[in-house]
């Protein structure tokens, strides 16, 4: 709690001085298992393999050494970042390890290597929360966003989990069926909410999408404005349609590791072009307070909208529905 107040306190501080202050270390972390997907989403740099960095899996002794240098201030970790976390053969190894230091895990999947015992072993494992992305009600519009994807599968692995679950008397993991909404998708959203209802999952979201050509429209952009993370201005252009200033909680309350141990800033930076440190060869607490970090940290409260991976960001906005 002392953790929490010292970096909300300076988080404000800095917000408001416009200098760089930050005490205390990050509550959260996304650490990617593996950049490797057996899809081909259009808006995915994993799924479009047009990564410039390597594709690989995180090391399990590699993974012990992190959690030994941030549990004793990180309480949530998703591990999830780039690619498909299932296709790591010891995911679960991972959460376990996790667990064992009383950390609350989170992960997303396509959930397509989800059979039945492997449901059992989720469940055993202790995840706390599981995103399931269900994109589409039919086949055709399912794959029409999922490239490669097979929606019965979706389906399918849902059914083991929520069986499992049953099973074994459990209440994680937290089932979380999330829909990205996008025009061929968008005329089935209210189903997709009926579904999820009907199968039992604990919770349903619809995220705005992230779309990278934006400024002139998109094939996938949707036309109900209540799903759209862009607005059309009277020029014909598009914009965000959420405000965005020189501040960035995340920068103060978490960080993102890559399967290979780079250390960046947050989600937003897909292909690792902003590494901050390198965790094979320096300790997070060092990292955490170097000149790397307070320089990125410095530029987000003064020209926050002019860093690349600012510039589509949906920070402090609403993303979902």
């Amino acid at each position: 709690m002392v953790n929490l107040m010292l970096l909300r306190l300076s988080y404000y501080l800095s917000k408001w001085t416009k200098k760089n202050i930050h005490w205390g270390a990050p509550f959260s972390l996304s650490i990617e298992p593996t950049t490797a997907c057996n899809l081909g989403c259009p808006e995915c740099p994993s799924g479009l393999k047009q990564f410039t960095r390597p594709t690989g899996k995180l090391d399990l002794d590699f993974h012990e050494n992190m959690l030994a240098q941030v549990s004793k201030s990180v309480f949530y970790i998703n591990y999830y970042f780039q690619g498909e976390p299932f296709l790591h053969p010891q995911f679960l190894t991972l959460i376990k390890a996790a667990k064992k230091h009383r950390i609350y895990t989170a992960t997303s999947t396509n959930a397509h290597f989800i059979d039945e015992k492997k449901a059992i072993e989720i469940v055993e494992s202790g995840l706390d929360r599981l995103i399931i992305s269900i994109d589409g009600l039919t086949q055709a519009t399912y794959e029409n966003y999922r490239v490669h994807g097979k929606l019965d599968k979706v389906i399918a692995g849902t059914k083991h989990l929520i069986e499992a679950k049953k099973q074994l008397q459990s209440a994680t993991p937290h089932l979380i069926f999330q829909c990205l909404a996008v025009k061929p998708n968008e005329h089935e959203i209210p189903a997709i909410f009926q579904l999820g209802k009907t199968m039992g999952v604990d919770e349903v979201r619809i995220k705005s999408a992230q779309l990278y050509d934006y400024q002139h429209g998109h094939p996938l952009m949707p036309e109900n404005q209540k799903y759209a993370r862009y607005q059309r201005q009277a020029d014909g252009t598009y914009r965000l349609k959420y405000k965005t200033g020189n501040y960035c909680w995340r920068m103060w309350s978490g960080s993102v590791f890559t399967w290979d141990g780079k250390v960046v800033p947050c989600c937003f930076d897909k292909d690792a072009q902003h590494v901050l440190g390198d965790l094979q060869h320096t300790s997070f607490q060092r990292i955490w307070n170097d000149a790397s970090y307070q320089n990125f940290r410095q530029a987000v409260l003064h020209h926050r909208n002019q860093i690349d991976i600012c510039k589509n960001c949906s920070e402090g906005a609403k993303v979902w529905v």
